[in-house]
């Protein structure tokens, strides 16, 4: 779990509040920021912020050091410098918002002894030394983190179906996927209505209860994939693919969505095709 920011300037009084660090301890607030000295002991990583805001930096050729990090320790601290000011805030968001999925943020709906047993058991159906079923658990993590990113005070149901929802190149169709979550929910002491109402939002039923919270799915997953995937994604697609997935992806958010992708660092041809589809698609008005 990523517990811990640590800050080489990191004052007495804490970081200077007017380079932005308020905004990054309400976005994570359970990361506890902290001089170096806090780390002393514990599992700590070293990140340069400088090789982060390369402008040819691709963040997947971290990702491998962030998770082995982890696994080493249930509390990993990062130590994060090589910037200043805003441009190491802007680092830390954008590195918090890339592995979130090991802050695990909950609100009250999942802190309750249900949701550790789903927790566990979603964790049981992936054998994590398969690098291939370890990213789509991550993934599943990561949508999860973006539901409670989005609506703070979401509720368990749609909470849980995040574990289930679409991931790119899943093969189990809908319904199994929805079989699946049931079966996982009611294993871990879920109610009927609660198992139902997962299985729908899952079967994408149209009913007008259940719109709002399949639209919360769609944006998280669609936020989880630029986000996390998009990267390694990129490196594996056929250049055709390529533009058809991130429009996929895009009509996924609504404009209010579109400002999460400012907390993202995506590596460069991702950027590239993201910033043409969306100037067609929101086209800046220069008369005014």
């Amino acid at each position: 779990m990523l517990r811990q920011l640590l800050l080489s300037d990191f004052r007495s009084e804490g970081p200077a509040a007017g380079h932005g660090w308020p905004l990054v301890q309400h976005t994570f607030p359970t990361v506890h920021l902290g001089p170096l000295a806090a780390g002393r002991g514990g599992n700590v990583l070293h990140l340069d912020a400088s090789e982060w805001n390369a402008p040819a930096f691709d963040p997947v050729a971290w990702d491998a050091r962030v998770f082995e990090a982890a696994e080493r320790s249930e509390w990993l601290s990062l130590h994060l410098d090589g910037a200043s000011r805003e441009a190491l805030v802007v680092a830390a968001l954008e590195i918090l918002t890339r592995y979130q999925c090991l802050v695990r943020r909950r609100n009250a709906a999942s802190v309750t002894p249900l949701f550790n047993r789903l927790l566990a058991r979603h964790r049981s159906l992936h054998d994590l030394k398969q690098p291939q079923v370890r990213a789509r658990f991550h993934r599943a993590v990561d949508a999860w983190q973006w539901t409670l990113r989005l609506r703070p005070d979401v509720d368990l149901p749609p909470q849980a179906a995040a574990f289930f929802h679409e991931q790119e190149g899943e093969q189990p169709t809908t319904q199994v996927r929805a079989d699946r979550a049931a079966q996982v929910l009611e294993e871990a002491g879920a109610d009927d209505a609660t198992c139902r109402r997962v299985r729908e939002m899952l079967m994408r039923d149209a009913r007008p209860a259940n719109a709002r919270d399949v639209s919360l799915l769609d944006a998280a997953d669609a936020l989880s994939f630029f986000c996390r995937e998009s990267s390694a994604w990129f490196r594996e697609a056929a250049p055709e693919h390529r533009r058809r997935q991130v429009a996929r992806m895009l009509a996924r958010l609504r404009p209010e969505h579109l400002r999460w992708l400012g907390h993202m660092r995506l590596a460069p041809a991702v950027r590239g095709q993201l910033e043409v589809l969306l100037a067609a698609h929101f086209p800046v008005d220069d008369t005014a």
